[in-house]
């Protein structure tokens, strides 16, 4: 399948899209995780840091969400943080998480950071982010903690 992959920044009109994304792409892993969230949790969740999001477009269409920011860990080590990615469930399995990630790691190098992730312990996506170089840094009951070290990315 061949496609074109862009981003925009997000809008306030984008609001129902990523409730209804995040209801597709995050409910079965939260289930998974024993943790049950109400429309308005998932709504907190989308507007935390809402202006560091960024639709995936796919020939134009919205597809998914990228959000990331800089983040202090233990206020000394800075990282590129990605808070959230997710991406339609139709459009999975189709090398659109590697092309955002790809995109991700020349933003890290430009940064000069490594990039840190949280990852559900049953969320597939797991495979997805060692592939790309991530290592298991932490875990805990219910994510694990990755990191993809700069002298990966710029491998």
């Amino acid at each position: 399948m061949k496609f074109t992959i862009g981003f925009r920044k997000v809008k306030n009109d984008d609001i129902e899209f990523l409730l209804s994304l995040r209801r597709k792409t995050m409910t079965q892993h939260l289930l998974a995780a024993n943790i049950r969230m109400t429309d308005e949790q998932h709504l907190a969740r989308i507007k935390e840091h809402f202006y560091e999001s960024h639709i995936i477009l796919v020939d134009r269409k919205p597809i998914g969400l990228l959000k990331m920011g800089v983040v202090a860990l233990n206020n000394t080590h800075k990282s590129l943080h990605i808070r959230q990615l997710q991406i339609m469930p139709k459009y999975q399995g189709k090398g659109i998480g590697s092309k955002v990630l790809t995109v991700v790691k020349k933003r890290a190098l430009q940064l000069h950071l490594p990039i840190t992730l949280n990852v559900l312990l049953k969320n597939p996506a797991r495979g997805l982010y060692l592939r790309h170089g991530f290592q298991v840094e932490n875990k805990n009951k219910f994510e694990f903690q990755l990191r993809c070290p700069l002298e990966v990315i710029a491998a």
